[in-house]
């Protein structure tokens, strides 16, 4: 046994065709062991793989051994499982891979951690992949049986897998991919049955590659979670004032925009019953209307009210300041020039309040060559959430160009964009990889993957753990992980538990500083 991780296959069938996956894809060498089919012959494989286990790495399954110069120092066995099911989801058909999340037997049940990691870089080779419970039962399953089966939420039955998988310690990494042979459809034994056979043994081939990428993943690691990190004061607070209108009015609720930039937050709104629009052309007369975190334009909040509409206002009182800032400078006759990203709704909303007066900045080959009407009155004004460095450089160039520049009476880059740089300054330089959990839209989020590059540090933006790719783990022993000011922060430990699912993880906190700040909601929101 050299290898640092096991690929169980129950038939000499399904193990061919694995192999012709990893001789293809260059991974030969692969510990890849047909078990047999069935319960007795799937027990009596784990029980011989624990004893060579035991003997090789000791009790803990931990120590290295002589024999195993592949391994990585400390990286315990890894055991995955690959082969054909039964669908027990109506909807799946022949092809359809499902990688397990846990996986279910009579009397036990087998988590496997890792598998949304598994599941995207399957993905990414084109596959159809579910991801969800897999049963294993110690007969054939059919009929009325998938459908009992199907209510407990499994998505397919085997006959090996809670067997295979048994026994082993708790923090062995272990993953199952199914392949869907038989639809719950269709009745087991018909002609067409030899057909769906070949197309699922055909994709269990293109599944190899990904399991020996799953596998080269699997060590030891350190996990940074720099702090702060994740929802700030703003994106809170927005949240609240769409729930609350949900509670006091009940569904649906309708948001110009998306209430902040995350994917996963809008989805949990959207199922509550809010209705998020792009303009407000969409929303019926007389309904009510929370404007986003962002902010607005003065010419919406004129719409708004021409329409009837009853209006809510999320807008971050940092962002507001910012607004308020933009109307003082103009007033007064300055040329205001702001800094910041063209098509971003607190840009549109801060140059809306005095378009004729105001120019946006984008970048540094904008501030060299902007011209104003009148040079000795100009101010600037910054996006809340963008990188502290890039501003200073920015403003630094306009400061030499145009020697009465006025600065905001405080920053405009607010403090938990501020903070979360900070903390991740501190530890990505100790890091192989930085994770940024944020979606693709969220400016801060951006601005800490860019903040990671320029520092050395191979950085990632992602939605959730569906979003990594298993090859950039391979050789990371340190990553770091953070999130943006709009992502929750439950989206952070799931990423830390499907790491956690490849080796055993040292999770440090590094807190550069505490953020207590709270807002007050709008009257219209506040509970009498």
């Amino acid at each position: 046994m050299t290898s640092a991780y096991v690929v169980w296959a129950p038939t000499r069938a399904e193990a061919a065709c694995l192999r012709r996956g990893l001789t293809a894809a260059g991974e030969p060498g692969v510990a890849l062991v047909p078990t047999g089919a069935g319960r007795q012959r799937a027990e009596r494989a784990a029980r011989d793989l624990r004893a060579q286990f035991g003997a090789q790495y000791g009790a803990q399954y931990g120590a290295q051994s002589d024999g195993r110069s592949d391994a990585r120092p400390g990286a315990p066995p890894a055991v995955a499982v690959a082969g054909i099911a039964g669908g027990l989801d109506p909807s799946l058909v022949p092809g359809d891979v499902i990688v397990a999340t846990e996986v279910r037997g009579a009397d036990r049940v087998v988590t496997c951690p890792s598998a949304p990691l598994l599941a995207a870089r399957l993905r990414r080779f084109g596959l159809t992949v579910r991801t969800g419970p897999v049963l294993s039962r110690d007969h054939i399953v059919t009929g009325a049986e998938r459908r009992t089966l199907h209510r407990t939420g499994a998505l397919a039955v085997d006959m090996e897998s809670a067997w295979s998988l048994a026994g082993l310690p708790a923090e062995t990494p272990t993953a199952c991919v199914r392949v869907i042979a038989d639809p719950a459809t269709r009745p087991l034994l018909r002609p067409v049955t030899v057909a769906h056979l070949r197309t699922a043994l055909r994709t269990l081939t293109r599944v190899a590659p990904a399991l020996a990428t799953w596998g080269a993943a699997i060590r030891p690691r350190r996990v940074l979670l720099p702090s702060p990190r994740s929802f700030c004061a703003g994106v809170e607070r927005a949240i609240h004032i769409v729930e609350r209108v949900l509670e006091q009015q009940g569904a649906p609720v309708y948001v110009r925009k998306q209430i902040v930039h995350n994917v996963h937050v809008v989805r949990r709104l959207e199922a509550l019953g809010a209705v998020f629009v792009e303009e407000l052309d969409e929303v019926p007369d007389g309904a009510t209307v929370v404007f986003s975190a962002h902010g607005v334009a003065p010419a919406v909040r004129t719409d708004a009210s021409v329409r009837g509409l009853s209006v809510v206002d999320a807008t971050c009182p940092l962002v507001a300041k910012v607004h308020s800032e933009a109307r003082r400078f103009a007033d007064r006759g300055d040329t205001v020039l702001f800094i910041g990203h063209a098509g971003h709704e607190e840009t549109e909303g801060t140059i809306g309040e005095r378009p004729d007066s105001t120019l946006l900045v984008e970048d540094l080959d904008a501030a060299r060559d902007i011209e104003v009407p009148d040079p000795a009155r100009v101010s600037y004004l910054v996006q809340t959430t963008l990188a502290v460095d890039e501003v200073a450089e920015i403003v630094d160039v306009l400061h030499e160009r145009f020697e009465s520049l006025q600065a905001p009476g405080s920053d405009d880059i607010c403090y938990a964009t501020t903070n979360r740089q900070h903390a991740l300054r501190s530890v990505a330089d100790e890091a192989d990889l930085v994770l940024v959990v944020g979606s693709r839209n969220s400016s801060n989020s951006n601005r800490l993957v860019e903040l990671a590059d320029r520092m050395g540090t191979p950085a990632h933006l992602i939605d959730d753990a569906g979003d990594i790719d298993l090859a950039w783990l391979t050789d990371a022993g340190t990553i770091a992980i953070t999130a943006g000011a709009s992502a929750p922060m439950s989206l952070v430990e799931e990423t830390v538990e499907a790491i956690r699912g490849l080796g055993p993880v040292d999770l440090l906190e590094r807190e550069v500083t505490t953020e207590d700040i709270q807002f007050t909601l709008p009257k219209e929101v506040r509970q009498p």
